[in-house]
């Protein structure tokens, strides 16, 4: 898969998750040898929202990062720009206020909300830095970011082995699990082209946040990146 099938229509990646919407959880815990529930942890704890806090947990799929949110008393908006993820959340979690939004075009007014997440989703959007600049839009001044993403591995025998991995495991294994294999070969693509830590944060930091640091999990595998808006 060439580098520019990865810059698909948003529709097209939309279309996709739909397709593996009913089982995409399961399929993740399998893929991850149950790492991204340690993720979301690690996630949950970076963004430390308080109850009463108004928070958006962008590409939120169905729901499941926004779930320890809405318990603990949070002000929790999920959303998504695949109706089949939100379908699934929404049935799941009929109190939730799932929303359909595209990154790049966030159907909220500015500084909406005290924290903003999106976890393994945005090298998904066409258009980081929009994405990004737009989540700087509807975030009060003071208010947080934390992005879960993966990245690249620091040591590099291990990074040779988990790229091999990626592209050679990850599409049959999707494929006994959820039984959609294209969807987790463009994902492991995805994965393949996407900035290391460094670049990202450069990304981050361009799109106008401030305080911008990150945190790598198992290994580099995943990196938690964090940013402010600034106050003025």
């Amino acid at each position: 898969m060439s580098r520019a099938s990865l810059e698909k229509d948003p529709r097209d990646v939309a279309a996709m998750f739909d397709g593996v919407a009913r089982r995409y959880d399961l399929t993740n815990d399998v893929l991850s040898f149950g790492q991204d529930r340690y993720w979301r942890r690690a996630t949950l704890a970076a963004l430390d929202a308080q109850p009463g806090e108004r928070v958006l947990d962008l590409a939120a799929g169905t729901g499941t990062s926004s779930e320890p949110l809405a318990d603990a008393g949070v002000h929790v908006v999920p959303c998504d720009l695949s109706m089949g993820m939100l379908g699934v959340g929404k049935r799941r979690r009929p109190d939730l206020g799932f929303v359909a939004g595209d990154a790049v075009h966030l159907p909220f007014a500015d500084a909406s909300f005290d924290a903003v997440t999106m976890s393994f989703g945005l090298r998904n959007v066409a258009g980081t830095q929009v994405a990004l600049e737009e989540l700087l839009r509807v975030t009060r001044p003071g208010g947080r970011l934390v992005v879960c993403e993966f990245s690249r591995p620091t040591w590099g025998p291990f990074r040779t082995v988990y790229t091999e991995y990626l592209m050679r495991a990850l599409p049959p294994v999707a494929r006994a699990v959820a039984k959609e294999s294209d969807a987790y070969v463009y994902l492991a693509e995805s994965i393949r082209e996407w900035p290391d830590q460094q670049s990202l944060g450069r990304l981050v930091k361009a799109a106008g946040w401030r305080e911008v640091a990150y945190r790598n999990l198992t290994g580099g595998i995943v990196a938690l990146h964090r940013a402010v808006r600034p106050e003025a």
